[in-house]
């Protein structure tokens, strides 16, 4: 399968890092586009609209610190990322809107692999409601 665009979903820790490599080494190799995703899920959803930060830079959904957190990510990467999108609630929610804006065919998340992801995983979440394949990733504890 050919995919054209990819999504990153991301958390706010180092491991993010590992999809994000994993992204853009596919991305190369398929010709395709990248975008990414957080949706902060500790407080609810406060702030119910998505926003591409890359498209919206002066829009703070999120906290300063977090904002300059997922800044970090985009500026760190060395591909060129199509949009960013950023807000509140639950990202399994979120997806099925995302993915149909944005021609998304590819989604790309982590799987924590420790004691508490085997109680509670967000990765089965997604599998659960993303109408495009995913690739897991094993995030080793």
């Amino acid at each position: 399968m050919q995919y054209k665009h990819i999504l990153v979903a991301l958390e706010l820790s180092e491991e993010s890092n590992i999809l994000i490599e994993r992204a853009v080494f596919l991305a190369k190799q398929l010709d395709s586009r990248i975008s990414f995703i957080h949706i902060d899920g500790t407080h609810g959803e406060i702030y119910p609209d998505l926003v591409d930060i890359k498209a919206n830079p002066d829009l703070r959904p999120l906290n300063e610190h977090t904002m300059e957190q997922l800044r970090a990510f985009d500026s760190n990467t060395d591909f060129p990322i199509m949009q960013f999108i950023v807000g509140t609630g639950d990202l399994s929610d979120k997806l099925h809107e995302v993915i149909s804006d944005s021609g998304i065919d590819l989604l790309i998340c982590g799987h924590h692999q420790d004691f508490w992801s085997r109680i509670v995983s967000y990765s089965q979440q997604l599998i659960n409601k993303s109408p495009v394949d995913i690739l897991v990733v094993p995030i080793p504890s």
